[in-house]
């Protein structure tokens, strides 16, 4: 098995909520290390930049808009095939769908708001790491 980086958001409904650390143990209770973390308010306009890739979608304008509406807590996860084990401890998009001890059954409010974002390949994780962390912050 791979050792990879991989990045996670903890959004503004579970920082709103307090929720960072008890998130936080659950990835490193899985066997992640959180190499870099910084808790940062995104303007629209980052938002915006980070979640283009959803541009067309018709979600996209509201995603943004509650990206940007409280903190985020932005992290570096590693581990072997730490891409999979995050959205494995994540869960289904649908807190409804998710399965029992995942962050998102245990924490999310709907389908919007669900707590966490996580990268969904090893490629756009290195993309999305960059787009939040420099090569000093990481610090394995």
């Amino acid at each position: 098995m791979a050792v990879e980086r991989t990045l996670s958001i903890i959004k503004p409904d579970a920082t709103a909520r307090n929720l960072t650390g008890a998130i936080a143990k659950m990835f490193e209770d899985a066997g992640l290390r959180i190499v870099a973390s910084k808790r940062i308010h995104l303007t629209p306009a980052q938002a915006g930049k980070f979640y283009e890739v959803h541009a067309e979608r018709p979600f996209y304008g509201e995603l943004c808009e509650f990206m940007a509406s409280a903190p985020v807590v932005v992290q570096v996860l590693e581990g072997e095939n730490a891409v999979a084990k995050n959205r494995e401890v994540m869960g289904a998009t649908n807190p409804a769908e998710a399965a029992e001890g995942t962050v998102r059954k245990a924490f999310a409010l709907s389908i919007g708001e669900n707590s966490v974002h996580g990268s969904d390949s090893a490629e756009n994780a290195a993309i999305e790491i960059a787009f939040f962390f420099s090569g000093l912050e990481l610090v394995g």
